[in-house]
């Protein structure tokens, strides 16, 4: 690559990162797999819209108040409006999984992946073996369905 074309390519990065011209890039809201964190915003909310469901979730708490929960590793956005429809918020949420905890292994195509802490349990991930997944999603589903029993849910 020349160095014209790593300056222009450079210039064309930080375009992109700017927003409402300020020159400043927004932080994209960072939450982990199983995991929620709170979001306080400017005004009351409305209308709450994830872009992708299957990476994040928000519920609203209070109207001033949204509690983001990472479901799968992903970028998503969230969109929030109030009342009149006019736009509060519109962010980007990065989920990520866990930086400790997980393991992953590989076995030529196969893949599989655990949580270890300390022992190791399935975890699994979008990715992981066919087989693998099917079997531990449905033990994982069983277990779930055991706590809710106990709690009198339905």
């Amino acid at each position: 690559m020349s160095q014209s074309t790593a300056i222009l390519a450079g210039l064309i990065f930080a375009a992109a990162a700017t927003v409402s011209g300020t020159g400043l890039a927004k932080d994209p809201i960072s939450v982990t797999i199983d995991r929620a964190k709170v979001m306080r915003i400017s005004a009351p909310a409305a209308t709450v819209v994830i872009g992708n469901p299957a990476i994040a979730d928000a519920s609203i708490q209070d109207r001033q108040t949204l509690v983001i929960t990472g479901k799968a590793s992903g970028i998503t956005n969230l969109v929030i409006l109030d009342g009149k429809g006019q736009l509060i918020a519109d962010e980007t949420i990065n989920v990520e999984k866990p930086q400790v905890g997980y393991v992953t292994v590989q076995r030529g195509g196969a893949r599989y992946t655990y949580s270890c802490t300390p022992n190791c349990n399935a975890a699994i991930e979008p990715g992981d073996t066919a087989d693998y997944f099917g079997a531990a999603n449905s033990q994982i589903t069983t277990r779930n369905g055991f706590g809710q029993q106990s709690a009198g849910t339905p």
